[in-house]
């Protein structure tokens, strides 16, 4: 499932089309899978305009589809199971600028999971996960820059003459509860995010209004220097 920001854009206009916006709310409030025939006669359409639209719902990976003989009998005779359409699992999330507050409760989940295993600190697991997690994102970077890598997750790299500043915090809401907290799981996601790629930067906290508290400056550059 493709869920880049482009995917998710293109998913989200499919459903600005009026009649294809009003399938997709009857489908998914419904208790069971819809037939074209179910779904063209709730909203009064011709048949081929529901299956149109179910379609391109479907293609979007915003319903999904399943087939049943709504006769109930089975074998010779029993006619063709007919196509149904659900609520597909897939979730689109867009926020501007960019946030990835799914990411955050993962990480957040996990840590208070292998505290209460461990008894360890809560802080030291968050900041634990978040550090494999960002790990996790350079080895699978491919060939992308690390700028790509830091846009792509919704950091906006912004390159100057004391390194990369990163002009959005990806979990700025819980930011603002809990700033300690979020600091320093972005300083451990970007210090794994580096681990993994050969550039020559380090993760640093510099909270500067308006910005990611986390700035990547050359590496063993002095505190004084950043």
């Amino acid at each position: 499932m493709d869920t880049s920001w482009d995917a998710q854009v293109q998913a989200v206009a499919v459903l600005e089309e009026p009649t294809r916006r009003r399938l997709y709310e009857y489908v998914v409030a419904q208790p069971t899978p819809v037939g074209r025939d179910d779904a063209a006669t709730a909203l009064g359409i011709p048949r081929t305009t529901a299956a149109f639209h179910l379609e391109k719902l479907t293609e979007e990976d915003l319903l999904a589809t399943c087939y049943e003989r709504r006769s109930g009998r089975t074998g010779p005779g029993a006619g063709r199971p007919a196509k149904l359409y659900h609520r597909s699992e897939r979730e689109i999330d867009i926020t501007l600028p960019e946030r990835q507050y799914a990411v955050a409760g993962r990480l957040l989940a996990a840590a208070v999971e292998d505290a209460e295993a461990s008894g360890g600190s809560p802080r030291e697991a968050v900041n634990r996960r978040a550090r494999e997690y960002g790990e996790s994102l350079g080895r699978t970077a491919g060939e992308g820059s690390v700028d790509q890598i830091l846009k792509a997750h919704g950091f906006e790299p912004r390159p100057d003459k004391d390194g990369i500043a990163l002009a959005n915090c990806p979990f700025q809401r819980i930011a603002k509860d809990q700033p300690q907290l979020v600091c320093g799981m972005n300083l451990h996601l970007l210090a794994g995010l580096i681990s993994t790629l050969d550039i020559p930067y380090e993760a640093r906290l510099i909270p500067t209004p308006g910005q990611c508290c986390v700035r990547l400056v050359p590496a063993g550059l002095s505190s004084a220097g950043g």
